[in-house]
């Protein structure tokens, strides 16, 4: 049965191998089809409810969601993606053309770069320590979101094999959820479904980043061609190359036909030690192809 602690020198620390090989899981997107239904009914809604875009709100859900959902920056954590939809709409003409002031998040990218936690509770102690309206209204946005999430997101399925190749992957790997997501929020949709019993530990963002998760619980306890994380983002792929450890893409779009090519061919070739080389760099290539960086605004003549 899984279980979740709330800091990474806890759980993740105490953590110990049972087997010879690691698999890390993200969540969002990867194991649960909620992105899209995370992103377009909670997130970008509160996003032009609490920072008064109303005026704009076309162009805040377009910038929203292809910094959320179809760019490079897709699984971005929350706080970052948040200064990244300002930056991209203050570029917009809607704004200005609307006499609406984009806010600048000078105060988000201080807390970003203060060292503390990007979670709600980060935020919230940080805030304590350095008072100031905008982290007041940023408390405010991530409690409309995690209150319209626990209302809105229920009964969504994981995508078509991930049971399987979770069972498949725990007969000789130690699995682990790697994730952003608040852990109150994983504990409950991998319980809903019944997969939190597939997976030895459920590490979400109150302990730290994916990669802090990867560093204190799998790197030196195994070795580097024996862990691999699976997820749907390029952060994902990021973490897993800062780690040293091997990553496989769950391409968005594509998702029940990448869990299967995991359950029937990669798992095959990461247990027999054929994993890296040519065959992940295949599959990295083909991942650096769906996601693009410039929005489809910028594009346009």
């Amino acid at each position: 049965m899984a279980q979740a602690a709330p800091a990474p020198a806890d759980a993740l620390d105490a953590f110990r191998p049972r087997h010879d090989f690691f698999v890390g899981v993200d969540s969002d997107g990867c194991a649960f089809d909620a992105m899209e239904i995370k992103h377009k009914e909670c997130f970008t809604p509160n996003t032009i409810k609490h920072w008064r875009l109303q005026a704009v709100s076309s162009a805040a859900r377009e910038t929203a969601e292809f910094v959320n959902l179809y760019s490079t920056h897709r699984g971005l954590n929350r706080w970052r993606a948040l200064v990244e939809v300002f930056d991209l709409l203050r570029e917009r003409p809607e704004p200005a053309r609307r006499h609406v002031a984009v806010p600048a998040g000078d105060r988000l990218r201080e807390f970003i770069t203060s060292g503390r936690p990007l979670s709600t509770a980060g935020l919230r102690a940080y805030a304590a320590e350095h008072p100031d309206p905008e982290l007041d209204q940023a408390l405010r946005w991530t409690d409309g979101v995690d209150a319209a999430i626990a209302d809105m997101v229920t009964g969504v399925p994981p995508f078509t094999g991930v049971r399987e190749t979770l069972a498949r992957a725990g007969e000789q790997a130690d699995v682990m959820v790697v994730s952003a997501t608040p852990v109150e929020a994983l504990e409950r949709e991998w319980g809903e479904h019944g997969l939190a019993e597939l997976v030895d530990l459920i590490a979400g963002q109150e302990m730290g980043t994916k990669e802090d998760h990867l560093r204190h619980a799998a790197v030196g306890r195994y070795d580097a061609d024996r862990v691999l994380l699976v997820g749907d983002a390029p952060g994902d792929r990021a973490a897993a190359e800062t780690a040293g450890v091997l990553f496989y893409p769950i391409l968005p779009g594509r998702e029940d036909e990448s869990w299967r090519r995991l359950h029937d061919e990669a798992l095959d070739r990461f247990f027999a030690g054929t994993y890296a080389g040519a065959y992940a760099d295949a599959l990295a290539a083909e991942f650096a192809a769906v996601l693009p960086s410039v929005p489809p605004w910028h594009e346009q003549p």
